[in-house]
């Protein structure tokens, strides 16, 4: 086991991988991450998968499998997903088991075409989550207005949820306020409260946004004052009378997530962000090149303060110089969902593409 990677465990911090590729699957990868560097869980979004698909023939065989039975469009692109993050999951099952439901998960998104719709992202939650028939398998479901609505009545249903494209503490708190209305709402119908949840809040692209804005010694310092502001408002509910209440009676936390945590700027520390967010009960989702930079020369410090420290002063700071965090929180979070949708555009076209060649090959 990774020493380095090991101390962020033993704080209270799980350590996931933001990636997930067939071929890492098929050649022992991502088990090397499990056993030697402390990966316990998983995320995936359109992004990732449209990488994955289009690299190399690895999703060549199951496609035409699929296109032979008639899938095609989204369908297609969700069953070739969850083949690979079922997989996924039955490597986390033991570090599910162990903690107890805790640790150990997968997460695969919904549509990004429907997240201003919140009946079909709740519809979508549930039919997914059927699908993959396993418990540790997270639906995420963007924190937008929309998605909020979806998120609480996906809970009430039973579904794990992760809670993506969170840019705020408000932001957060919407999320938040939606998982504990699910679990009140279940305990009320007399249903089991345990339902898991993380609450994933994007950080380095506050950094990337104003890059070219600020000053050199500002920059890649607005995207960590934002986390500690939102891990206070974390904290701050966790020690709620509300919380303790909902705990009393069985219910799990909804974890905060720290998800963006690769570092852009070539001028900065590449484990600047996995350094700067260590903290209990809190996960840190990382790229490949962060993970395995951080289990090779990272250094962990003071974890995060749980007053939020020094973050409403840094933040004061950028608005003085004319960044406006409230309504930059609202662009990344339409950013993200409009990036996002880019990539199942692109990720369609290209199952398309592959459609048509399968086509070509068989006529000949």
């Amino acid at each position: 086991m990774n020493p380095r990677l090991k101390q962020l465990r033993d704080l209270g911090q799980s350590v996931w991988l933001d990636n997930i590729t067939r071929q890492m699957l098929g050649d022992g990868t991502l088990a090397r991450y499990i056993d030697e560097l402390s990966v316990t869980g998983l995320t995936s979004n359109p992004t990732i998968f449209e990488h994955a698909i289009a690299a190399g023939d690895f999703y060549d065989e199951q496609i035409r499998e699929l296109l032979r039975r008639g899938r095609s469009g989204e369908a297609l692109f969700f069953e070739l997903a969850l083949h690979d993050l079922t997989r996924a999951a039955d490597l986390f099952r033991p570090a599910f088991d162990a903690s107890g439901g805790v640790d150990g998960w997968v997460s695969l998104e919904v549509s990004p075409a429907i997240v201003d719709d919140t009946a079909r992202t709740t519809e979508a939650a549930a039919r997914l989550h059927a699908a993959g028939g396993r418990p540790n398998l997270y639906i995420k479901i963007p924190g937008t207005p929309a998605g909020v609505g979806a998120i609480e009545a996906s809970i009430f249903a039973g579904i794990p949820i992760n809670v993506t494209l969170l840019f705020s503490r408000e932001q957060y708190v919407a999320a938040a306020d939606a998982y504990l209305r699910g679990i009140e709402r279940r305990l009320a119908a007399g249903l089991d409260p345990k339902v898991g949840s993380v609450a994933s809040l994007f950080v380095s692209r506050w950094d990337v946004a104003i890059h070219d804005r600020v000053p050199p010694e500002r920059r890649n310092r607005l995207g960590i004052a934002i986390a500690q502001r939102t891990y206070r408002a974390y904290r701050e509910l966790l020690a709620s009378a509300r919380w303790q209440k909902l705990a009393a009676a069985g219910a799990r936390p909804q974890r905060l997530l720290w998800a963006s945590t690769g570092t852009k700027d070539p001028a900065a520390p590449d484990t600047l962000y996995v350094e700067a967010l260590a903290a209990p009960d809190t996960v840190n989702t990382m790229p490949d090149k962060t993970l395995k930079a951080f289990a090779d020369h990272g250094r962990l410090g003071a974890p995060l303060p749980v007053d939020g420290g020094d973050a409403e002063a840094v933040i004061a700071g950028y608005r003085q110089i004319g960044i406006d965090d409230h309504a930059l929180a609202l662009q990344l979070q339409r950013q993200g969902a409009a990036s996002f949708q880019k990539s199942w555009d692109g990720l369609l076209a290209g199952l398309e593409r592959k459609r048509a060649q399968v086509h070509e090959a068989a006529a000949r």
